[in-house]
């Protein structure tokens, strides 16, 4: 190799980072040498007690085939060696004490000049990693974010696609449904919606009405009057009401023991069957559907 050939090689770009230290494979190291990797390996051979593990070690499967997968995506030709090729060994890597140590064993006209360039090469990246320490450790950063956000992303796209699963596995429209034991949320939620279509009246006929009822009927829109009909024994009391209205103004309960099942009026327009009381939406499975409106007068009448 002639003297200033070297001039046109980036040694920079031929050092790696394996185990966390800097290297240089015997292969590139052969290339810069001018001689044969086979050559280079048994020189060494040759002198293996001035190579302990430090100076040199061979790569495993798992670190070569990544590598592999590394460079052959990279464009740069001084890495042409690994790019698309297989081998039918394991390459070696020498730290930056295993290529000086390669001067003294290689007898190549070239060989010292060769050396001090290697080791030129290794101080200025040692130097440029130094020097942009803290823009690294930034790109980790964000790196860390990303992948943090990826996972946190895949994480809310799961639980989006479990909830349209949901919503086609049980079909739930404004007309009728059912609701399985343990869908307490979807349940609450269906029948606030059905709460804040009201934009005038909501009569419940529920023989069992509590505190947690009125907490639904908070979710109605205001100016909605409501009027309940439950069983004499109700557990609400005067001062129940009294509060409720100092908020949500206008609440009404009458007693009434006529009725067995338990309907839903929507400013006197629609007329929802449910199947269970208000408070225990959701504990066990029950349906619920929208009657013909006409109904409403004759339920009223009966009350």
């Amino acid at each position: 190799m002639p003297d200033n050939s070297l001039q046109h090689i980036n040694i920079e770009n031929k050092i790696l980072i394996i185990r966390g230290q800097q290297v240089m494979l015997d292969r590139d190291l052969a290339e810069l040498y001018g001689v044969e990797t086979k050559v280079l390996n048994q020189a060494v051979k040759r002198n293996i007690e001035r190579f302990p593990e430090r100076f040199m070690f061979q790569l495993d499967n798992y670190e070569y085939t990544s590598l592999r997968s590394q460079i052959v995506t990279l464009k740069n030709d001084s890495n042409e060696s690994l790019r698309g090729k297989h081998s039918k060994y394991l390459p070696y890597a020498f730290t930056e004490q295993g290529c000086a140590m390669l001067s003294s064993v290689l007898r190549s006209e070239t060989a010292i000049q060769v050396s001090i360039k290697i080791m030129d090469a290794f101080v200025a990246m040692r130097h440029f990693l130094q020097n942009n320490a803290q823009i690294f450790a930034e790109l980790k950063s964000v790196r860390q974010h990303q992948i943090e956000t990826d996972i946190q992303l895949n994480e809310t796209n799961r639980r989006i696609d479990e909830l349209f699963d949901r919503m086609d596995k049980y079909a739930i429209d404004d007309t009728q449904g059912i609701f399985f034991q343990g869908q307490i949320f979807d349940a609450y939620a269906k029948f606030e919606s059905f709460l804040q279509s009201a934009t005038k009246e909501i009569i419940l006929i529920d023989n069992y009405v509590d505190l947690s009822v009125l907490q639904r009927l908070t979710k109605k829109q205001p100016g909605v009057n409501v009027t309940i009909y439950t069983k004499p024994n109700t557990p609400l009391t005067a001062q129940d009401i009294q509060s409720f209205n100092a908020q949500y103004p206008t609440l009404t309960v009458r007693q009434t023991t006529s009725m067995h099942d338990r309907f839903l009026i929507i400013d006197n327009t629609t007329l929802y069957h449910i199947g269970a009381s208000l408070k225990d939406l959701g504990k066990k499975c029950f349906a619920f559907e929208i009657l013909d409106s006409s109904l409403i007068t004759a339920i009223m009448g009966n009350l």
